[in-house]
């Protein structure tokens, strides 16, 4: 058997995590997409990046799909019983929409967009089911909240058991929402160093609770007032507001408001969970600094467009 001679598109979708208590586990993907394509070659290393990222162009098998690739080849082999290895030469194109390092699931996006398109190229790669490729995506992620959405689609809750992770997806009755997304980057890393490492269990509790809110407004349809107490948090944003105060202050202002804001996975994006007759209305509450997307959630998560 042999590689895949024909190049393959995978779309992935940009995720936003936590949803404000639903922390490392709640998931929403949204309409804004990475394209990416990757086709086997007779020999060597070609990365061409557009958009953002494109600074990264030159990492050559360090850039984060290649070695994604290159670990999801080697899962495959592992699983089909295969020594057929590592193809000799790649090309890969990038067209990057998501935003880096700000809360939106870009690397996420990208492990997702490596281990689809291994699937498709590897002649053993329907061995690599969803759950194995949900299990390989969250071990490179280190966490599913972020690759669930960006597999799945739709909102998604996901867990981790002794057997590996699992989710869970359903569907939003949230049609839009608003992202304020900054300049300012803030690495996932700094954020999650900003917790602690134990936390009040009055606020574990109410994070429980608000969460199981959260879930049945987001499905149910129950309305801004409800979804304004559901994504209520009191586990991390707190906690990570040093790293990223004018988003800090932008939740705020919008929760005085009636508005349901949270700070979209580690931040800084600022993610307003709002009707649509109400985005003109929160998108005048900010001020200069931000890039506004009105988003749709995103239905569908990675795919090879037809």
């Amino acid at each position: 058997m042999s590689w895949a001679g024909e190049p393959v598109l995978v779309r992935t979708p940009a995720t936003s995590a936590n949803l404000g208590p639903g922390f490392d586990s709640l998931g929403l993907a949204l309409s804004l997409h990475d394209d990416v394509e990757v086709q086997v070659t007779a020999g060597g290393l070609e990365i061409d990046v557009e958009g953002e990222g494109a600074e990264v162009a030159d990492r050559g098998e360090r850039h984060l799909i290649v070695r994604v690739l290159r670990r999801a080849f080697e899962e495959i082999d592992a699983l089909a019983g295969s020594d057929l290895g590592q193809p000799a030469g790649l090309r890969l194109r990038c067209r990057n929409r998501i935003p880096h390092s700000r809360g939106l699931g870009s690397s996420s996006a990208a492990i997702v967009a490596g281990v689809i398109a291994a699937r498709h190229l590897h002649p053993h790669g329907r061995v690599l089911d969803d759950d194995a490729a949900l299990r390989l995506a969250t071990e490179i992620e280190g966490h599913p909240d972020n690759v669930a959405p960006c597999l799945a689609g739709g909102l998604t809750v996901a867990w981790t058991t002794p057997d590996g992770p699992r989710l869970v997806r359903l569907e939003s009755r949230v049609g839009r929402v608003v992202a304020f997304v900054p300049e300012r980057r803030v690495a996932t890393e700094q954020a999650r160093g900003l917790l602690p490492a134990a936390v009040p269990h009055a606020d574990a509790a109410a994070n429980a609770g608000r969460a199981a809110l959260l879930v049945a407004a987001l499905t149910g349809g129950l309305g801004d007032d409800v979804l304004l107490d559901a994504t209520e948090d009191r586990l991390h944003q707190g906690y990570r507001a040093p790293a990223m105060p004018e988003s800090a202050e932008l939740v705020a202002a919008l929760r005085a408001e009636g508005v349901p804001a949270v700070i979209s996975g580690a931040g800084p994006t600022v993610l307003a969970l709002t009707a649509g007759d109400r985005i003109d209305s929160t998108t005048a509450k900010v001020g200069n600094g931000w890039h506004i997307h009105p988003l749709d959630v995103a239905p569908r998560g990675a795919r090879v467009p037809d």
